[in-house]
């Protein structure tokens, strides 16, 4: 799944999202020489409010510099942060989302995309995955050659282990010698993170990556669920 020279773009819903779901994969592709890009729709923050409001200039640049340390472990410097409300993105008409979605799609050309589990009980992780299942539909947007969804510690599980909501996962990447840089990455989200066993805790995500990893005879591993995927 990991080949050079590609250009990949992970499409989630709010700051962290990329580095619990996808972080030691995006490290792994931009390690290999892959343009990697990360689009963070949500704010991520709004809904710790009873009532909607807009994040304060503060906490907006702190959110900002939390991604950009993030992502610098991972060594990946192109991002974009967009702001639809916290947990209310079903407030939001899916064709913005998606159109969102597609004038970044549009802008970078990825042939690779990573996204949410459409199963998740979060609802902006839902919206996020259906957006980008429309947004990269191959009449709309034909450099997209495969879709990867991802699971979310703390949102995917809790949706129950019910089938019509299962995270499924068929494809597995081994995150081995990326492991300390992700979770150095997650580390640099504090306001985010929680003291184990709470599932966005650092040793939490260190132990589900050795999950995945042991079942298919790995140290460590990332998961996903492959949407699509076009061969040439």
């Amino acid at each position: 799944m990991v080949k050079s020279t590609q250009k990949i773009l992970a499409i989630v819903a709010h700051p962290d999202d990329e580095i619990i779901g996808v972080g030691g994969t995006l490290c792994k592709h931009a390690n290999a020489g892959d343009e990697v890009h990360v689009l963070i729709l949500g704010d991520g923050k709004s809904s710790r409010s009873n009532t909607y409001r807009e994040l304060p200039e503060n906490l907006k640049q702190k959110s900002q510099q939390e991604t950009k340390k993030a992502l610098s472990f991972l060594n990946i410097k192109s991002f974009y942060k967009e702001s639809f409300p916290d947990n209310r993105f079903d407030n939001v008409d899916m064709l913005d989302i998606a159109k969102k979605v597609s004038f970044y799609v549009n802008k970078v050309k990825p042939t690779i995309v990573y996204t949410h589990h459409f199963g998740d009980l979060n609802i902006d992780h839902q919206r996020t995955a259906e957006a980008v299942t429309i947004a990269c539909r191959p009449i709309e947007n034909n450099s997209v050659q495969a879709i990867y969804q991802f699971e979310t510690l703390s949102s995917t599980e809790m949706a129950g282990y019910i089938p019509s909501r299962a995270f499924l996962p068929n494809v597995f990447v081994n995150i081995e010698t990326e492991i300390k840089k992700k979770l150095k990455a997650m580390n640099c989200y504090q306001s985010e993170l929680h003291p184990f066993p709470h599932p966005r805790s650092l040793e939490t995500i260190e132990a589900n990556a050795k999950v995945w990893g042991s079942k298919v005879n790995l140290k460590y591993a990332e998961a996903f669920s492959c949407l699509r995927q076009i061969k040439s």
